[in-house]
């Protein structure tokens, strides 16, 4: 793992319990329900990133089939006591199913890879998708690269994510919006919301 990881991971491995606290309870449904909107009843989902499990817990309630990983080992125990799953400890880099996936959440997770990981975890997680599958992911709003604190971040604009997606030829912009964060004070704060849709035919 690159420094920039190691140190990532260690914020959450340390922080783990305040950062479940903080996320956990959040309201997200509308988002949430924006993405199950795109799949069918059931479908199959990958909770890519998953902290606290406040997701995957939302999801399996909604009656889909939901598989969780996390790259901080101390969130997988803390989600997987949430959500009643077992929550896989794994990196991003480490994803290799091919086209199981119905549809990939990659909510506020992601966004700690700097730019040029970026586009070979994004390979995999197409690769992970069932052709017509979808993918949300969110960044924060802007234009920094670097660290916030502990912890790494890359951030987007529609622009620069579409130059992103110039070399992403399976995947298309499908839904995308800018949001606040949800969290009690951070109303300040911006969001690239993205669902992308995966098709050989584009």
């Amino acid at each position: 793992m690159e420094p920039q990881k190691n140190r990532t991971i260690n914020y959450y491995e340390n922080n783990a319990m305040l950062f479940a606290h903080d996320t956990e309870n959040v309201v997200f449904t509308d988002v949430q329900v924006r993405f199950l909107n795109k799949l069918q009843q059931g479908a199959n989902i990958l909770d890519f990133g998953c902290g606290s499990g406040r997701d995957t817990r939302f999801f399996l309630e909604k009656g889909y089939s939901v598989d969780a990983i996390d790259g901080s080992a101390e969130l997988c125990r803390l989600a997987s006591k949430n959500t009643g799953i077992n929550v896989r400890h794994m990196f991003f880099s480490e994803l290799n199913e091919i086209e199981k996936y119905d549809g990939i959440w990659a909510c506020a997770s992601i966004l700690h890879l700097p730019k040029d990981e970026l586009k070979k975890v994004f390979e995999k997680m197409i690769r992970a998708t069932k052709n017509d599958g979808v993918i949300y992911t969110s960044f924060k709003y802007g234009r920094f690269e670097g660290y916030r604190g502990e912890r790494y971040y890359t951030d987007f604009t529609e622009e620069s994510f579409n130059l992103l997606l110039e070399d992403l030829k399976e995947i298309k912009l499908e839904d995308f919006w800018v949001s606040t964060d949800v969290r009690p004070n951070r109303s300040n704060e911006r969001w690239l919301n993205m669902i992308l849709r995966k098709s050989d035919t584009i």
